[in-house]
């Protein structure tokens, strides 16, 4: 069986940050501040051990924060010495987050100093919220730090939706100000940076459609492989919901001459089951066409209305007069994120992001 998460973080991380604090500092007191941590982590949380630990470090750190930030970045791993690194470092994050406001750049430089050994994406965001252009003035500049995990955090950290995080409100109502950094690092040598630019560009698409399609539109000349899998990686939502500007960038014209024609195996399904189908194709144009075709569950409702769920089907090449046929099976099995509902439901086909057949099918649950 796995181990609990929560056990990434326990009485060994409260004597591990006693240890290297104490070397950091001669006059903390290791054993008030272990008192303050080892009666009570085994009962929390992960990230409750870790605000436990962060409120420790409150306690028994100084509290001029400037002091505090130096004695923390002395924990860090250096190549003179060994350090804190991995989940031991959560609790500096979220003291960081908690203690650190109006100590922009005290703060701000600790959780650079600290994401290559961990990450300081969640601690930095509630500095962007405060004081958006001070600290996003500081974060443009890493874009150019040699560590690639500090060039991700800046990518990363600004994201509007960062999942798990703090949402940042104004950037999700103008995300401008973070487009010179996804700029600058459109095209590092680092895949894990490329794929955080993506995910910030795919972000912003939810909330600015049209401005992340420009984007992609501008960026797409002369494109590296590289580059051109990161623009269709943050346009993935845009394609999957349809957008004609999204799916023009990327070869998928609208469709006149391509027609689709659905077969459903069953008109029902007894759920738990699966519902299979085919879609056959046929270019009747004069031109090659790349086709892009994606199907949507519409699913019913506990009020009887349809509420659609798009899937991701396949791209293909027709040649004038070509026919394909697409066969697929679709699950329909308990899932934590959905309650399924007896009654009418109704799959439909989309060519290039345009609804091209549809019909309608029963589920009915199993008693």
């Amino acid at each position: 069986m796995a181990e609990p998460l929560k056990h990434l973080i326990g009485p060994h991380t409260a004597r591990d940050t006693a240890d290297a604090l104490a070397r950091a500092w001669g006059h903390f007191d290791q054993a008030a501040f272990l008192d303050d941590i080892l009666p009570f982590i085994d009962g929390l949380e992960l990230m409750q051990r870790g605000q436990c630990i962060a409120d420790a470090l409150h306690r028994h750190l100084p509290s001029d924060f400037d002091q505090a930030a130096t004695m923390l970045h002395a924990c860090l791993p250096a190549p003179d010495r060994a350090g804190l690194s991995g989940w031991a470092l959560l609790s500096f994050n979220q003291y960081v987050a908690a203690h650190g406001r109006g100590h922009l750049n005290a703060a701000l430089g600790l959780l650079k100093a600290l994401t290559p050994h961990f990450t300081g994406e969640f601690g930095i965001r509630p500095f962007i919220a405060e004081e958006q252009e001070k600290a996003m003035a500081i974060i443009a500049g890493w874009v150019s730090d040699p560590n690639h995990h500090v060039r991700r955090l800046a990518s990363e950290g600004t994201r509007p939706r960062l999942p798990w995080a703090m949402r940042l409100p104004a950037l999700v109502k103008d995300p401008k100000p973070i487009l010179p950094i996804l700029e600058a690092l459109i095209d590092d040598p680092e895949d894990y940076v490329r794929r955080s630019v993506a995910n910030s560009l795919n972000d912003i698409a939810k909330d600015h459609p049209d401005l992340v399609a420009d984007f992609v539109e501008r960026h797409k000349v002369d494109a590296s492989k590289d580059r051109l899998w990161l623009l269709k990686h943050a346009s993935r939502t845009l394609i999957k919901k349809g957008h004609g500007k999204a799916l023009a960038n990327f070869g998928f014209a609208p469709l006149t001459d391509v027609t689709a024609t659905l077969r459903l195996e069953k008109d029902h399904v007894a759920f738990p089951g699966e519902l299979g189908f085919e879609v056959h194709l046929r270019n009747s144009g004069s031109e090659a066409r790349t086709v892009l075709v994606d199907y949507a569950i519409h699913h019913q409702k506990k009020d009887g209305s349809l509420s659609p769920k798009v899937f991701k089907g396949k791209s293909l090449q027709l040649k004038p007069g070509e026919s394909a046929t697409i066969a697929k099976r679709h699950a329909f099995r308990p899932i934590t994120t959905r309650v399924y509902h007896a009654g009418t439901h109704a799959l439909e086909i989309f060519l290039n992001g345009r609804s091209a057949a549809r019909q309608s099918f029963e589920v009915h649950l199993e008693n």
